[in-house]
């Protein structure tokens, strides 16, 4: 995005008067409609408007004035500055208009429910209050702690959703991460090796094998005499 001159029409004028630049050129430096430099020009407007000399201001070089006289082509750029301003940083609870100052206390009474995690810093910066204050709410010592109700505060406007979303992220990145507790007993089954019984490899002893075929054959030759014997008496 193109920075915009300041004064715009303050610097048109200086231009116009000062430098013999086409309206397309002056336009196009000053985000004016080139109609508006013509009227400048033609003294229909901008009349009481003092011209503001944007070679002192630093916003243009007297190399770049002279190549846009030079050429109707080329297009001024702004120069730059010389001199950084450092951005002013907020200091302190966060200013919170009269109008709304009533809602804050339901404003901390919600995020007290809803994010625990945050600290009381954290909340003195999003809704603009005191750590007392949060002090008397949490332990529901606050004048008017029961009518109090818990309001997002993004919805009452204390606070923007972005701020919220950061404080939240930055302190659940702060708080210590716990290892899983272990299983409780009873709720996993217990591995194979400990429920199935181990299956027998050692082979029978050899007379135990003896005595089993004797048996076997005693209830043989048993059998056969019993049916020997039935015979016997059918036959008297």
């Amino acid at each position: 995005m193109t920075a915009t001159p300041l004064m715009p029409k303050a610097t048109a004028v200086w231009l116009v008067e000062n430098t013999s630049m086409s309206f397309e050129q002056i336009a196009d430096f000053c985000k004016l409609h080139p109609l508006e430099v013509k009227a400048i020009a033609d003294g229909e407007s901008a009349l009481t408007i003092k011209g503001l000399d944007p070679v002192l201001t630093g916003q243009l070089t007297r190399e770049d004035i002279d190549k846009a006289q030079q050429d109707p082509n080329h297009r001024l750029h702004m120069a730059d500055s010389k001199v950084r301003v450092p951005v002013a940083k907020r200091r302190g609870p966060r200013y919170t208009p009269v109008s709304r100052r009533q809602d804050r206390p339901n404003a901390i009474l919600w995020l007290l429910r809803n994010h625990p995690e945050l600290k009381d810093a954290q909340i003195m910066r999003l809704v603009g209050t005191t750590k007392p204050t949060i002090d008397s709410i949490r332990h529901r010592t606050h004048w008017n702690a029961n009518s109090l109700s818990p309001l997002d505060p993004v919805t009452l406007g204390l606070c923007s959703q972005i701020d919220l979303d950061f404080e939240v992220e930055k302190a659940a990145k702060s708080m210590p991460h716990h290892e899983p507790a272990p299983p409780a007993e009873g709720s996993t089954l217990l591995p194979a090796s400990e429920t199935v019984l181990p299956r027998e490899t050692a082979e029978p002893a050899p007379r135990e094998v003896e005595r089993e075929a004797e048996r076997e054959a005693d209830a043989v030759f048993a059998k056969l005499k019993s049916m020997k014997g039935r015979e016997e008496d059918e036959d008297e």
